[in-house]
């Protein structure tokens, strides 16, 4: 898989949120997207994904995203929203069923290959011990691995995630990070929106900051979480080390 934008500009409510943003990524890697709210994070993987419309070139492996079928678009592309939700009263395991929408063919039934998809999702997002329940019964945070393990079971070769550990307590967070590794190191591209700095910096390849709907700094966690950059993007001090774990601790802010 090969992801390239070439010169993407958006607006959102008239308002220019992306200006000329240029980028491509090969091949299995975890790239997050990082910088301070507003900055264009959410945009970037909406208009990669095809759901908004945008000035430029998003392509996946030379094919315009705009340019493809829902259906095709949707076995390429897994995206899970920032804070999605259900709002249906659906069991699990067929709210992870729903992952594989886009491999079945119409008034087919899940084959094989799609079961073992299915299983394989719920095994990675460890979500077997809410089998059987109502989605609706599920915690904030229960819901959302239930829907990362939906997106999961696409098994695209380009994941995108907003987000995805915002509602998690300290135990999850390490957890959909380890599995969005995982998924990574499978062979797969995933792209997350981060906020967790520390989280970014022991868990993807790659980082790319944005700010005010530009490209900052692209490169190596450890390239990137400088502390020019941490001051002139999220205007703060920082404690940046390695210790057995690279880590990111905020200690003021820098007005």
């Amino acid at each position: 898989m090969r992801l390239a934008v070439e010169n993407l500009h958006a607006s959102l409510g008239g308002a220019r949120v992306l200006r000329g943003v240029s980028l491509a990524a090969d091949g299995a890697q975890f790239v997050g997207l990082i910088g301070p709210n507003g900055v264009g994070k959410t945009t970037l993987v909406r208009a990669v994904a095809g759901l908004i419309p945008f000035e430029g070139v998003v392509t996946l492996d030379g094919a315009p995203v705009s340019a493809m079928s829902a259906r095709a678009r949707a076995r390429a592309i897994s995206y899970l929203a920032q804070g999605e939700g259900s709002h249906w009263p659906l069991e699990v395991s067929r709210l992870v069923a729903l992952g594989r929408l886009p491999h079945l063919e119409p008034f087919h039934r899940a084959s094989a290959e799609d079961e073992a998809a299915i299983e394989r999702a719920i095994s990675l997002a460890g979500v077997h011990e809410f089998l059987g329940r109502d989605v609706l019964t599920l915690s904030g945070g229960e819901r959302s691995r239930v829907l990362l393990a939906r997106a999961l079971a696409v098994e695209a070769p380009l994941m995108l995630v907003d987000e995805p550990v915002s509602a998690l307590d300290p135990y999850h967070q390490l957890r959909i990070m380890e599995v969005l590794r995982a998924y990574a190191d499978e062979g797969r591209m995933v792209v997350a929106v981060l906020h967790d700095l520390t989280l970014a910096a022991r868990h993807c390849d790659r980082l790319i900051l944005l700010d005010d709907g530009k490209i900052k700094a692209d490169g190596p966690p450890a390239d990137v979480l400088t502390p020019q950059n941490l001051r002139e993007t999220y205007r703060i001090e920082a404690l940046i080390g390695e210790g057995s774990e690279p880590f990111v601790l905020p200690i003021r802010r820098a007005e």
